[in-house]
């Protein structure tokens, strides 16, 4: 195929901004979708009945549908309860995910296409066009997504924080909080969800350089022959 027969390794556009930010995006990308894809959690405390303790235990995972997994609270009578976690936040972390997972694909394409087939895409202005249509597009999908994303973590810390599951004991029930959940991986998530806006909305500006919008196609006519109107 004639696309095939164009490839042409050239790393030069790796030591230029639009194809040196377009790296950073695939690789903070793969790190943003991949710190919440496959996040494990886990909020436990203590039933103190006397001289003995029963631990209880709720875990929780992406995609962050709480009430999917049950947990088990012993009483001082000898009863149990199997109780729940509260809240289904699966629209924002999925869809936080399905943004970095089409970004990581976008990128892998564009930047095949900056390092083989240069020649393609600057031998017409359909393709910094569109490649700048599309980031643009990606920049704005960051933007929501993080701030979706990190109103949903906000709902989820306080969904599984274990000073609030323990008000589910019983009164003669002596509950202490045993451990928090680790949150950190999390919190880098949205983090990084925003530093990719940075990175995508600031590489708008050296994709739209390489447009017919920042210079024009054609040299002004005056421009060459000097020509003068009397």
């Amino acid at each position: 195929m004639k696309i095939m027969s164009g490839f042409s390794l050239d790393l030069g556009p790796v030591k230029e901004p639009l194809g040196f930010i377009r790296v950073l995006e695939w690789i903070f990308t793969i790190c943003a979708f991949a710190t919440t894809g496959g996040y494990v959690g886990s909020t436990q405390f203590t039933v103190e009945c006397g001289s003995k303790k029963d631990d209880v235990t709720a875990h929780f995972a992406y995609p962050f549908r709480l009430p999917s997994q049950p947990y088990e609270i012993p009483h001082c009578n000898n009863s149990k309860n199997m109780t729940y976690l509260q809240g289904d936040f699966s629209s924002s972390a999925e869809f936080f995910v399905w943004v970095g997972v089409l970004g990581f694909l976008y990128c892998t394409f564009t930047i095949i296409l900056y390092l083989g087939y240069q020649q393609v895409y600057r031998e017409s202005n359909r393709g910094p066009t569109i490649d700048l249509i599309v980031t643009g597009i990606f920049a704005f999908l960051w933007l929501v997504c993080s701030s979706a994303w990190g109103k949903g973590l906000t709902d989820v810390k306080y969904a599984t924080n274990p000073d609030r599951l323990i008000t589910a004991c019983l009164p003669e029930d002596h509950c202490v909080v045993k451990t928090y959940p680790s949150m950190g991986r999390l919190n880098i998530s949205v983090l990084l969800g925003f530093l990719n806006l940075i990175l995508w909305a600031g590489n708008c500006w050296f994709i739209y350089k390489e447009t017919p919008f920042h210079k024009p196609a054609n040299p002004p006519p005056n421009a060459e022959g000097g020509v003068s109107t009397a």
